[in-house]
Order: structure tokens, then sequence, then C-alpha cells
């Protein structure tokens, strides 16, 4: 499967993005689904994920109760709504999928397929 993701942008401290993870399988609805982000110098970390059914949620305690991810199974889609910006969230978003049973949702390695990001930058 290939991944799309889209959305990022400038935007300042206290605003709202909405990023999209857009997939080529019309099988996606049998994908987990996450976003990680990388800033610069920084190893790339977990952010929200969403499993097959849209049941099941996870967040970093960084994004709680400020990010929401949800998932279109019809449009083949996973979104990530971002509220009250802070700075420290600037980073290339990533969003990544794995078929099948997922055991670690917060882990790199779960997931097989990548897309190929985009930035978010949040000014003070």
């Amino acid at each position: 499967v290939q991944l799309q993701a889209s959305g990022g942008g400038l935007v300042q401290a206290g605003g709202s993005l909405r990023l999209s993870c857009a997939a080529s399988d019309r099988s996606f609805s049998r994908y987990a689904t996450g976003w990680f982000r990388q800033a610069p110098g920084k190893e790339r970390e977990f952010v929200a994920a969403i499993n097959w059914s849209g049941g099941s949620t996870y967040y970093a305690d960084s994004v709680k109760g400020r990010f929401t991810i949800s998932r279109d199974n019809a449009k083949n889609t996973v979104n990530l709504q971002m509220n009250s910006l802070k700075p420290e969230d600037t980073a290339v978003y990533y969003c990544a999928a794995n078929i099948g049973y997922i055991n670690d949702f917060y882990s790199r390695l779960s997931y097989k397929y990548w897309g190929q990001g985009t930035l978010v930058t949040v000014s003070s």
C-alpha cells in the first residue's frame, strides 16, 4: 500500500491543523494506522494510532487532549486533527500502516508501510 500524507503547514501557537493520510489500497480498512513525527535532531516518535475499525485509539502523553485521530474507511483515509498546537509540535509528520494484528501500536517497528511525511511548523 502507498500512503500519502498531507495537510502540513505553518500555524501560530494555539492554532489548529488537520493532517490526512490517503491510502492506495481499497482494503485500507484492514490496516491499523499510526502517526509519528520527527523534529530536527531528534528521533522519530509516536504521536497517535488507530486500529483497523477505528474502535481503539492510542495517543502519546504529549498530545492527549489536543490531537484526535480518526479514520474514514469509505475514503481510505486516516486523519489527525491537531488543536492547541505548541512550538514543540514542530516536526515532519509521517503516517504509517500495517495490515493485520499489531502487538504494540506505539512502536515504529510495528508498521511496515510509511508515507513521505508532511511538515508542520508552529510559530510562537
